[in-house]
């Protein structure tokens, strides 16, 4: 990956129709001197106003981002930002003449074949990168749905996406994202997606005249409507698709990161790219070791947390980094370290603790096993891995409750289980 700023040798142009009207439109990308970031202009607008691609100017609506400024507004900016940001674009002119860009294919691909075609090159000044030295984590107010970025040993994202009112389940992809054939092979052609019942109530509404099965992956209840899809699992990379664009309007080239998305949309995403900003000024709502100690009452050796990332009223995300280190690798396959399943069940039920005993009609309780069911293991852990442990509250009573976890290295599923629990007063036990 570069160092240096780049932006195009040429200028390049698309035309086609806008998703929502159906209007004929263009968009034109032009080479930007060092510094000047990503800039929309409406040429539709006689005073040619410009539009900074920043996360100050960034607001979401429905299924879409958009830019404004002093009333002037681009809608549907996602794909565009992604091609970008796959290319590593830092300094660009983007000339539309429409408030949408052309919809074309409902992918990135045709954004990353004009920049392609425009030749990239090379400019003197350093690029802003980001290369986190912590966690970073959004989400919502339930834990349902969480964005996080976590340091590693190369870019790669994350995504689990699930279909609402559908037997179509969930889906989950891995991707590397090292450079930019990695964007314009396994991610750039993802089109965007919608479910029919809602593209029938906008087009009601005289909206989404432009789309089509040529454009969109439309969903009707438990089918999917399109003869083929890119991929597989392209609803999924679309998702990734969006949080590359978004993620971008901090203008920050992202590093050495693992994303890791459930069910994020482009409200988390923008809010993150404010985190990206902001750094390390501000910290994440996140717990990390020293406060999980003050909620479970296990100590090392034997705390197997190291940090909450995602705590929310039913669902609670931990990590623990798995290091070569670790006391349990000196005596146990010390020729070829893997993590015992045991522990696996424990770090997943220490997740579990912290969210049970952080509701405060449960403070100065201890969690105590009633039962283990179901449990399965998928999958060794071994030195290096970071293990994320999601659970999710299936009832919770007032000294008994019931949780169901699941492990993960990267968008591998390792382990998962359903624990019952019996909560009592610390003078109790």
């Amino acid at each position: 990956m570069d160092e240096y700023q780049c932006t195009i040798e040429k200028e390049v142009s698309v035309k086609g129709i806008d998703l929502n009207t159906g209007r004929r439109c263009s968009l034109t990308f032009k080479g930007a001197p060092e510094g000047t970031g990503i800039v929309f202009v409406r040429k539709d607008i006689p005073t040619h106003p410009r539009i900074p691609a920043q996360v100050d100017y960034a607001s979401h609506k429905g299924r879409s981002t958009s830019l404004e400024k002093d009333g002037v507004r681009v809608n549907i900016v996602e794909h565009v930002m992604a091609a970008i940001a796959g290319m590593e674009i830092d300094n660009l002119i983007v000339e539309v003449d429409n408030n949408e860009p052309p919809v074309l294919d409902g992918s990135a691909k045709p954004f990353v074949d004009m920049l392609r075609r425009a030749q990239r090159r090379m400019q003197k000044t350093n690029k802003e990168c980001f290369i986190p030295s912590r966690p970073y984590v959004v989400s919502d107010s339930a834990g349902d749905s969480y964005l996080i970025l976590i340091p590693a040993e190369e870019r790669k994202i994350t995504y689990t996406f699930e279909f609402p009112d559908s037997s179509l389940g969930s889906s989950a992809c891995s991707i590397p994202f090292k450079n930019e054939e990695d964007f314009g092979e396994l991610i750039a052609p993802a089109r965007t997606f919608g479910f029919l019942k809602d593209a029938l109530a906008l087009k009601e509404k005289g909206l989404l005249k432009g789309g089509s099965l040529e454009n969109a992956v439309v969903i009707d209840g438990d089918k999917i409507l399109n003869k083929e899809l890119r991929f597989p699992d392209e609803i999924v990379r679309h998702k990734i698709l969006d949080i590359i664009g978004d993620l971008y309007l901090s203008g920050k080239s992202l590093r050495k990161t693992h994303i890791i998305g459930m069910k994020s949309g482009h409200s988390l995403n923008i809010k993150m790219a404010e985190n990206l900003i902001k750094g390390e000024k501000e910290m994440s709502e996140t717990l990390d070791v020293r406060e999980i100690k003050k909620i479970l009452p296990h100590r090392y050796p034997f705390l197997f947390v190291d940090r909450i990332l995602v705590l929310g009223r039913r669902r609670a995300v931990g990590l623990k980094s798995v290091t070569g280190g670790e006391d349990f690798f000196q005596g146990h396959f010390p020729d070829f370290p893997i993590m015992p399943a045991v522990l696996i069940i424990e770090a997943m039920a220490q997740v579990a603790g912290v969210l049970l005993l952080s509701k405060s009609e449960n403070k100065g309780m201890l969690p105590f096993f009633a039962g283990i069911d179901n449990a399965k293991f998928r999958k060794p852990v071994i030195p290096g891995d970071q293990l994320i442990m999601e659970v999710e509250i299936v009832r919770l009573r007032t000294k008994t409750g019931k949780v169901h976890a699941t492990a993960t290295v990267g968008d591998k599923k390792v382990a998962e289980a359903d624990f019952i629990f019996s909560l009592a007063q610390k003078d109790e036990s």
